[in-house]
């Protein structure tokens, strides 16, 4: 372990998270929640600042977390985003000796006696390793073919083992916060983090993972895979074939090329369906600098979408499938009960979480938001988005869902390209791609026809009863037994529950502090300091309430 490394991460970590806990939880609760909004836009700036610094210095595993976090353009504000971006461009590369030491090291002969040519400057540096454009040396028919040499980064195993024994600590301190605790299961997803990087770190296993991905997709030609070039690739060097594409996020080449980058984004998605729906195995790590977009040679106006970078890729289990089929199927019908059934089937609920304040939720959601664009929805206005989280807010704050082990890197993975979407087209509208493959998925799997008989079943069962329920409840209003469940009252009391104790623990403060002040004066000087001590929890049982 490098422990200046290990230090200087733990370091920044603690200051930022003490940071927020000042800002974002002590002040609010000590009446000051207005100027703690106010500049949380700022701060939040001004900790991606001080966070891309330290990445861009140190490499490793905080690149990965940045480029994670720079592809939320739908959860995080752009100034954020902005700030990271340039962490997909900005990894500072190693010197030509060390790379070519690597190389040597791994094929056990000189560089020349491989490649016919090999450029010293890289074409592309990130943090596990940088890629260099070369020609090969072989004497197959593929001599001198122009390839590009993806190279490991010198030491960087210790690199990496460093800054995930960091980040354990780091995230055994996030959950102390019972909020973040209950919501998600942070070390497992640092668990699974760390898998996915060794696996990463494997150039081989990343070689065989963009053949199964090219196998997956033969019958696609829109849909572009480079070559492997297995004579010169290692666990720690990864020869393949040289396409030169735009990158997915350079929306003024794309543009200039003549590309929709509608339909670019319309593309990317489908694709994605199809992996994790039909091939249950996608590309887990879809940055910005692992799509591509590749015009054709001749004036057809017809285009690539190519995928790069397979160390990082995923499997669905079988046991998922049904669930994450039931999900879309239950969006692309607006079907909340249904919705809220293949949460409890994927495991994503929380026990004893309240599913029928879920299904309103949901429902209201439908009603809202369903069928609109990324810039419909923002165009609504925070009125709307205020009247929901006051309806549902209890709903909110308790957020009933958590992370199983096993689909945290397909959640990550559509978080990244959710906002790949959204940057390639502000109005890429979510519900019409999913709408004619749910509807595929329904007609084409075997036993339809059986799920069209449990359906009928269900709704006759519902039409049977709804004369008994109807009577239970004239019963009840007659009994004077009838309740009515409100969110929005609920939440009313319990701000004024929270009000009287906090009153109440102000008043008991007041009341030790004038007992000490009295007991000082005295000369009962003992007394004076019990009675201090005693405000003092007052006023922090108070502020916990």
């Amino acid at each position: 372990m490098i422990q200046s490394r290990y230090r200087r991460i733990l370091t920044f970590f603690a200051g930022v998270l003490l940071h927020l806990f000042w800002w974002d939880v002590l002040l609010p609760r000590l009446g000051m929640g207005r100027w703690s909004q106010r500049t949380r836009s700022a701060r939040l700036v001004g900790a991606a600042a001080r966070f891309r610094a330290l990445a861009i210095q140190m490499g490793g595993v905080m690149i990965k977390v940045g480029q994670f976090l720079s592809a939320r353009l739908d959860v995080l504000p752009r100034e954020v985003t902005d700030e990271l971006a340039g962490l997909q461009d900005e990894v500072q590369p190693e010197t030509f000796e060390a790379i070519r030491a690597v190389i040597e090291a791994e094929m056990q002969a000189p560089l020349a006696a491989r490649f016919t040519e090999f450029d010293p400057y890289p074409l592309a540096s990130a943090s596990i390793g940088q890629v260099h454009r070369a020609r090969l040396l072989t004497a197959s028919i593929e001599n001198g073919a122009p390839v590009v040499v993806k190279v490991q980064r010198p030491n960087i195993e210790q690199i990496v083992e460093t800054d995930l024994a960091a980040l354990r600590v780091v995230t055994r301190w996030i959950e102390l916060y019972p909020p973040i605790r209950r919501r998600i299961h942070i070390p497992a997803l640092v668990e699974e983090f760390s898998r996915t990087l060794h696996e990463e770190m494997d150039y081989l296993n990343e070689g065989k993972n963009g053949e199964t991905f090219a196998a997956n997709f033969a019958a696609r030609p829109d849909i572009r895979v480079p070559r492997i070039y297995w004579s010169h690739t290692t666990r720690r060097v990864l020869t393949q074939e040289e396409i030169q594409a735009i990158k997915v996020t350079d929306y003024a080449a794309i543009d200039a090329a003549g590309v929709d980058r509608a339909a670019v984004a319309n593309r990317l998605f489908d694709a994605y369906l199809q992996q994790i729906f039909e091939d249950h195995f996608f590309h887990a790590d879809p940055h910005p600098g692992n799509l591509f977009v590749l015009p054709a040679a001749d004036p057809s106006g017809s285009w690539f979408l190519v995928f790069v970078d397979f160390g990082m890729a995923g499997r669905v289990p079988e046991n998922l499938i049904d669930g994450l089929r039931e999900m879309l199927i239950a969006v692309g019908v607006r079907d909340a009960p249904r919705l809220v059934r293949a949460y409890q089937q994927l495991g994503i609920l929380l026990p004893g979480a309240n599913t029928e304040l879920l299904i309103q939720a949901s429902e209201r959601l439908f009603d809202r938001f369903w069928g609109k664009s990324t810039t419909e929805i923002v165009s609504l206005g925070q009125q709307q988005i205020i009247e929901f989280a006051r309806e549902f807010g209890n709903l909110l704050f308790e957020m009933p869902f958590q992370v199983p082990e096993n689909i945290i890197l397909l959640g990550r993975c559509l978080g990244i390209l959710s906002g790949i979407c959204t940057g390639l087209n502000p109005d890429f509208n979510v519900w019409e791609r999913i709408m004619p493959y749910a509807r595929r998925i329904v007609e084409t799997e075997e036993g339809g026809g059986l799920t069209l008989l449990k359906e009928a079943a269900g709704l006759l069962q519902t039409l049977v009863a709804l004369p008994r329920r109807a009577e239970t409840i004239l019963q009840r209003i007659e009994q004077g037994k009838l309740e009515f469940q409100s969110p929005e009252l609920q939440k009313q009391f319990a701000r004024l529950e929270r009000s009287v104790l906090r009153l109440a623990g102000a008043i008991l403060c007041a009341a030790f502090l004038t007992a000490a002040t009295q007991l000082y004066l005295a000369g009962a000087n003992q007394l004076a300091a019990a009675a201090l001590a005693a405000a003092f929890l007052t006023l922090l049982w108070a502020l916990a309430r």
